[in-house]
């Protein structure tokens, strides 16, 4: 009396029109790798291979932000100069300050001549 009679549904229709239901999601997948995925793994590639090229000389600006020139480079760090000390002595050689970084921690490669002009 309270309750009514429930009914089973017919199937939501062939399997073309459920295909139909399925593409605004597949091209939203699309257009995602299309926008974010493709550029950041060419961007990842372009890092891989500027980090494969460094070597003694080049100027680099780290992650942190700290300018200086490549005075040693090993498989995964590179040692990097970042200031002149003041004249030393006559006769002895001018010192440097030298930090140590990973190799991944390098963002950008200048052109050399840069650091003078900064």
């Amino acid at each position: 009396m309270l309750i009514s009679t429930a009914y089973a549904q017919a199937s939501g229709g062939s399997a073309e029109s459920q295909l139909v239901g399925f593409l605004p999601i597949i091209l939203m997948f699309v257009v995602l790798y299309f926008l974010m995925i493709r550029p950041q793994m060419k961007r990842n590639k372009e890092h891989r291979a500027m980090m494969g090229a460094l070597k003694k000389g080049d100027e680099v600006v780290t992650a942190g932000g700290m300018v200086g020139r490549i005075t040693k480079v090993t498989e995964t760090y590179v040692t990097i100069e970042i200031a002149q000390l003041p004249e030393a002595r006559p006769g002895q050689e001018p010192q440097s300050v030298e930090v140590t970084f990973q190799k991944n921690s390098i963002q950008t490669l200048l052109p050399n001549g840069t650091i003078k002009a900064i």
